[in-house]
């Protein structure tokens, strides 16, 4: 559903499911997180920059420039599937790209990143957390070494879980 829609119909399901949870009085509309990893953190991204609902993100290994992403990742075929390829619909590519949007964000962002990961590499995260430091966003970059798209190394497994919660904690209680 979201083919060449990354953003679209896959964030209003997100926020239908926040503003239920809210509804349900479950969540806290004064004190909202998003996070995710991957297409997660690509979500988290998107989210904060179409709206400023949420008081803190994380986004882990996410993808901020689409085009950027396909010319630096070690297989293009995933994205080709959703988009075609930047060369013939740049506007596409960048139409579902955060880092079009990130003057609109105002959220602090923990941001997370495996230096080897080949799937959506530093450079993803490394954009982003440019992007929110010129617009004076509070932002962190954390980037694991030796570590790929998923974390194995304990320590690093530890410290970032041990790094999400601190940040939620400083930013919504």
């Amino acid at each position: 559903m979201n083919r060449n829609d990354w953003g679209g119909g896959d964030f209003k399901d997100v926020m239908a499911g926040v503003d239920y949870l809210i509804a349900q009085k479950i969540a806290d509309p004064q004190r909202l997180g998003i996070g995710g990893w991957s297409y997660g953190g690509y979500m988290a991204e998107w989210a904060i920059t179409q709206t400023n609902r949420f008081k803190a993100s994380v986004s882990g290994a996410g993808l901020s420039n689409l085009v950027s992403e396909f010319g630096t990742e070690f297989g293009s075929s995933y994205d080709q599937w959703f988009f075609g390829v930047p060369y013939e619909n740049l506007d596409g590519f960048m139409k579902s790209s955060p880092v079009k949007y990130l003057k609109n964000v105002r959220t602090p962002t923990l941001i997370l990143q495996g230096e080897a990961d080949t799937t959506d590499p530093l450079g993803q995260s490394q954009e982003l957390y440019r992007g929110l430091k010129y617009y004076g966003v509070e932002a962190e970059l954390v980037v694991y070494p030796r570590e790929g798209h998923g974390l194995r190394e304990e320590k690093h497994l530890v410290d970032r879980l041990k790094r999400i919660i601190a940040w939620y904690e400083k930013h919504l209680r």
